[in-house]
């Protein structure tokens, strides 16, 4: 298992960084599931969400989330992924 942890705010050019570090990182993936450990995050803006539900959508990432708020953010990318599975 390969994980990716997140910490504090994912924001503007952090979520270019987060976005940097997932596309390096995917190419070496293959077949290792990936965890993304969102426990220290405090605070995550649209574009780090949707960036979150394109990982796991592509990967079917487990989540490591421990408060309501990194909760819903993992919910939210779950159900992007969903919607788009079902072509809605």
């Amino acid at each position: 298992m390969t994980t990716l942890k997140l910490e504090g705010r994912v924001i503007g050019p952090w979520v270019k960084e987060f976005e940097g570090v997932w596309k390096s990182l995917a190419v070496s993936l293959g077949k290792k599931k990936l965890l993304v450990d969102l426990s220290d995050v405090t605070y995550m803006d649209s574009e780090a969400r949707d960036l979150l539900a394109e990982i796991h959508s592509e990967t079917g990432a487990d989540f490591l989330a421990d408060t309501p708020m990194t909760k819903y953010f993992v919910e939210q990318a779950r159900l992007s992924t969903k919607h788009l599975q079902e072509g809605d």
